[in-house]
């Protein structure tokens, strides 16, 4: 159990590590596709974590399923608000006469 419990952190680390050195090297005009990409990405562990927090019994994963449900929401939300606030500067403005 404590071995599983270090590799999974290990990993987790890792990837956090991975995930942010990428994420820093991308260059503003792409972060709108990405945040889309993220999106749904973020799509997919809401699902996930309504899973994991659906059975009936109360315990470890059934709380983390919640956060993640909780936080993946926020992800959504806030993603497809900066897309649209993103998308809305490159419309083109009506010219009053």
């Amino acid at each position: 159990m404590t071995e599983t419990l270090i590799a999974a952190l290990f990993v987790f680390v890792l990837a956090s590590f991975i995930g942010f050195e990428v994420i820093n090297k991308v260059p503003p005009t792409l972060h709108t596709p990405l945040m889309s990409g993220a999106n749904a990405i973020s799509g997919i562990a809401v699902i996930g974590a309504l899973v994991v927090s659906g059975s009936r019994d109360t315990s470890l994963s059934v709380i983390l399923g919640l956060i993640a449900i909780v936080l993946a929401t926020i992800n959504v939300v806030g993603g497809f608000l900066v897309t649209d606030r993103m998308l809305q500067m490159f419309k083109k403005k009506e010219v009053k006469a």
